[in-house]
Parts: C-alpha cells; sequence; structure tokens
C-alpha cells in the first residue's frame, strides 16, 4: 500500500448511491513490482509513470486533458501551469460525478413514463459504471494534483 507523504489530505471521493470507489480500474495488483514498474500508488492513473520518473509531468498532463473538454486543448496556459490544470481536471470530473448522480436519482422519475422500466434499468446501469469510472478518475486527478503540489509517495508495509 503506498501512502501520500507531505501534504496530509484525504483523498477520498466520498460515498454516494452509486457504490464505494474502489479504484479497481486504475490500479495495477500488487506483485512487489517496484512501483516506478507498475504506475504509482492506487488509483495512479494507468500510463502515467509516478513523480520520481523524470517526465512524467508530460504523461500527466495528457491524462489530466483527456478528462477535460477536448477545446481545453487549445489553452496554452493549462500545459504551461500543470497545477492549475490538474486542479481544473480535479473539479470537472468532480462535477462529472454530481451530474451522473443527480441523473441516477432522477432517472426514473423523469424517463420512466416516456421509456419503461426495462429502458430505464439499462440507463440505471450504464449511469452506475460511468459513475464508477469517474469517481476512479476523480481518485486519480486528485492524486496528481498532490503530486503537482509536491506530494511524494511512498510504499508502506
Amino acid at each position: 500500500m503506498d501512502a501520500l507523504v507531505g501534504r496530509g489530505s484525504a483523498l477520498s471521493v466520498g460515498e454516494g448511491s452509486m457504490g464505494a470507489m474502489d479504484g479497481s480500474q486504475h490500479d495495477i495488483p500488487r506483485t512487489g513490482v517496484p512501483r516506478a514498474a507498475r504506475g504509482g500508488p492506487p488509483g495512479w492513473p494507468v500510463g502515467v509513470p509516478p513523480p520520481d520518473v523524470t517526465g512524467w509531468q508530460d504523461a500527466a498532463v495528457e491524462w489530466l486533458l483527456d478528462q477535460c473538454p477536448a477545446d481545453y486543448r487549445l489553452y496554452e496556459p493549462l500545459r504551461r501551469h500543470t497545477l492549475a490544470l490538474a486542479w481544473v481536471a480535479t473539479r470537472h470530473v468532480q462535477a462529472q460525478v454530481e451530474a451522473a448522480r443527480e441523473c441516477y436519482r432522477r432517472a426514473r422519475v423523469e424517463l420512466g413514463e416516456e421509456l419503461g422500466a426495462q429502458a430505464v434499468s439499462e440507463v440505471l446501469g450504464v449511469l452506475e459504471r460511468e459513475g464508477l469510472r469517474l469517481r476512479a478518475s476523480a481518485r486519480s486527478a486528485q492524486l496528481l494534483d498532490e503530486a503537482f503540489r509536491g506530494g511524494r509517495f511512498v510504499d508502506r508495509l
């Protein structure tokens, strides 16, 4: 298990109606392989080297931009000021989590008569899966934000 060293912050995205976030979509199983080879602490985005690897910021910037609307790639200041990008992306993904939760809460009432029970159940399934994906992305974005702020991750026994 890895821990953040430096800035003390709770990185939990929070509990909601869409289940607990375990980060399983983004975690690489712990196998005794060095962190640099497996890509960082639990919840660290796949494909982004950990902060102790030279050039990790470039991969992190691309990953963060992938979490934002496409037009964010047009704004050079977000690429230059990586902490600002991480801050914006974290809030953007968290807003998507909240929007997915709101849709989940309201789908039966607002779509039930027009779509029917079967279709609403299918839509709720999609929203649940997307909610889990978004929560894992929110955790990853928070970890990158902490890393850009100078936080370092160390293995715990």
